[in-house]
């Protein structure tokens, strides 16, 4: 066996069952890149990310890692299909198949559950002697400690002007549906300050001035939150990342997040209805306080970016529809939404299972725009509906213009509208396909 591997990001499946593709990739996955860190020195790696290029089936590689977030699994079990019809060793790993390892492993030769720091070596000291297991577990306890990423395999590619830095990984929240809270159980790791530093530096060593700062809730730890604003300031480096609306209650921190150069926060708000909130153990958010918290974000020069579900239990049409108002009349510049989906080793999943109220069992097919649970008061097909009802009114001419060039952002901060401008433009031509809108 030759010491490579093939790592492939897989893109997704759209509504009408095909690849989604793209000129130009933005929001470049970190996964890859750490994973090629991690190899031992003698070994070889190449990265694909479908969504920007072909999968190269013809590789070289006799080994090929497959990951994908949530939606992704299902066209990466087609993928490890075809390699393993080629004679080569494939390994599934990421959150979703940490969450359905016994599902993953009928797809490939081994798969990876949780984090990957600890394993890679072992794992490829199996794969060189032939005695590759059929399970590996890890679990990073304490400090988070990584390598320098592997930008290098991607800078080459066709990607925008930002590459992704990790800081914390967990989240210390309990969202019944979320994945990430059900492979962590609240639990929050954070890397060491001069890491992340480093890795910025790197990026910035590399010809770009932007990044992503990947963390599930950046302002759960306020004094680790200053420190490394107060580090990256001196760097002269925009960047955009999510975390809670609690940041909003700290004036002072906020302050130093937008002068550090973040420029860009989303939130994953859920719902406008406080019931739909308590079903989904999500308590802490207080939807009539929304308005005030969006608009001292948006004051202090930072963007909103928002996340929504349709579909809890409590959700009615009425309230649903209400949503497009409240987003309208908001300072949100890129309202996305998801269909509620049951993800298997989430909370929700367990309660949903026996109660037969999810319609569709087969878990790799669903997708952010499919329904597939029946609520109190709505049937899975009439979320569907409700929730292309939302986006396409949402995504009128009129309502883009509205939340960007006759917006004061456009007085206060001109180029960067533009840039929601594009991708308010790209969501509505995804949207009138009957494509969920994706971020590229």
């Amino acid at each position: 066996m030759n010491k490579e591997f093939l790592f492939i990001q897989p893109t997704v499946y759209d509504e009408r069952g095909l690849p989604v593709k793209a000129s130009k990739l933005y929001f470049v996955g970190l996964g890859m890149p750490l994973l090629a860190a991690l190899l031992p020195k003698d070994w070889k790696a190449e990265i694909c990310i479908e969504t920007i290029e072909d999968i190269p089936y013809d590789t070289t590689a006799d080994v090929i890692g497959l990951g994908g977030m949530g939606h992704a699994a299902n066209r990466a079990k087609d993928i490890a299909a075809e390699f393993k019809r080629r004679g080569k060793t494939v390994i599934m790993g990421g959150p979703m198949v940490s969450l359905v390892p016994d599902l993953a492993s009928q797809y490939c030769d081994s798969v990876v559950v949780g984090d990957a720091e600890g394993i890679m070596a072992e794992l490829c000291q199996d794969l060189a002697a032939g005695t590759l297991k059929p399970r590996y577990t890890g679990k990073v306890t304490g400090t988070l400690s990584t390598p320098l990423p592997r930008y290098d395999l991607v800078v080459n590619k066709r990607i925008g002007d930002f590459l992704p830095v990790q800081a914390g990984r967990g989240c210390p929240f309990t969202c019944k549906f979320c994945s990430i809270y059900c492979l962590y159980r609240g639990h929050y790791l954070r890397r060491p300050v001069d890491d992340v530093i480093r890795d910025i530096e790197a990026i910035k060593a590399l010809g770009f001035r932007k990044f992503l700062l990947i963390d599930d809730n950046i302002v759960s730890r306020p004094t680790y939150l200053t420190e490394l604003c107060e580090r990256i300031k001196p760097l002269g480096m925009t960047w955009m990342s999510q975390c809670s609306i609690h940041i909003a209650n700290r004036p002072q921190l906020l302050r130093l997040v937008a002068e550090s150069g973040c420029r860009v926060l989303s939130f994953g708000l859920e719902s406008i209805s406080p019931d739909s909130l308590r079903a989904i153990n999500k308590r802490w958010c207080e939807p009539a306080d929304y308005a005030r918290i969006l608009r001292v974000v948006t004051d202090a020069g930072i963007e909103i970016a928002s996340e929504m579900i349709v579909g809890i239990d409590a959700d009615t049409r009425e309230s649903l529809l209400k949503t497009i108002d409240f987003v309208k009349d908001s300072d949100i510049v890129a309202p996305k939404f998801y269909c509620l989906t049951p993800i298997p080793g989430t909370d929700l999943f367990e309660e949903l299972k026996n109660t037969g109220r999810i319609t569709d069992p087969d878990v790799l097919s669903y997708t952010p725009a499919r329904a597939v649970i029946d609520t109190p008061n709505l049937k899975a097909t009439q979320v569907e509906a409700l929730f292309w009802e939302i986006y396409r009114r949402l995504y009128t001419l009129p309502a883009i213009g509205r939340r960007t060039l006759f917006h004061r952002r456009m007085r206060q901060r001109p180029r960067q509208t533009l840039f929601f401008l594009m991708v308010n433009l790209v969501y509505r031509s995804q949207i009138r396909r009957g494509i969920s809108p994706n971020i590229l």
